[in-house]
């Protein structure tokens, strides 16, 4: 029988790797709460897939620090 802690590291280890996230994995994969999640996709420009779920890729630049599209596309104009 697994135990709670081995299911917990093999849900982490599993959310490393998949390529779309739902809202509460994307909660834990930034480490951020709801409001603060909500504010930093307002910024960044990253929306929901249609299905309700959130890119990875995009979560990673929100994490990196990069530069939101909407300053990058601001800069550019």
């Amino acid at each position: 029988m697994i135990k709670s802690d081995e299911l917990t590291v093999m849900r982490a280890i599993a959310l490393c790797f998949k390529p779309y996230l739902k809202p509460e994995e994307a909660y834990i994969y930034t480490n951020l709460g709801r409001t603060q999640f909500a504010l930093k996709c307002s910024e960044f420009g990253i929306l929901k897939t249609s299905s309700g779920y959130f890119k990875k890729e995009d979560l990673d630049n929100i994490m990196a620090g990069k530069p939101s599209r909407y300053i990058s596309a601001a800069e550019k104009l």
